[in-house]
């Protein structure tokens, strides 16, 4: 005789699931997901480029792209490149041409501080969002220093994941 589904087994599956994951595990993961959101909703002032300029985010003229896909055009706010991070605050705010002439803001990009300076170690890895952050890596420019960074693709759709560096589903094509 064929099982039925009922409201008692989709109780007891939640409840397993529940047991399985635990109360914090799930309480952890909609904590992030709050977080996420409220970032999200606190930088959507800087959708208007010209916003994030008046308050210190120097634009570049290049766009950031490789084989694993786009970054984009990096606005840095320079006072912010240190050893703290603000999810508030990124250090960089990502764009991308949005095919009018303009650029549309896709991503945010958390930039830390190596505190050796040395790319072989790593014990003051960051993370943020649950997201330990990627590198060290060199300095991305002359005069910048070994740093970790840390991708989030708040406004635009990442295959790879909303923390990836690289992004294929974007363009840098004007």
């Amino acid at each position: 005789m064929p099982v039925r589904p009922t409201r008692l087994t989709a109780a007891a599956v939640a409840g397993l699931a529940l047991a399985v994951i635990g109360p914090m595990g799930a309480q952890a993961h909609t904590t992030v997901e709050q977080e996420l959101a409220a970032t999200k909703s606190a930088l959507n002032k800087y959708k208007d480029e010209y916003r994030a300029v008046a308050d210190g985010y120097l634009p570049t003229d290049e766009c950031a792209e490789s084989p694993a896909g786009v970054m984009g055009y990096h606005y840095a706010k320079p006072e912010l490149i240190d050893r703290e991070l603000d999810p508030m605050t990124p250090e960089v705010l990502v764009y991308q041409p949005d095919g009018y002439g303009g650029r549309k803001l896709v991503a945010a990009e958390y930039y830390y501080v190596d505190a050796d300076q040395d790319v072989t170690t790593d014990e003051d890895r960051p993370s943020l969002f649950g997201q330990p952050f990627d590198g060290p890596d060199p300095g991305q420019a002359p005069g910048l220093p070994v740093n970790y960074t840390l991708h989030v693709w708040f406004w635009q759709d990442n295959p790879d994941g909303l923390f990836s560096a690289w992004n294929p589903a974007g363009s840098c094509a004007v």
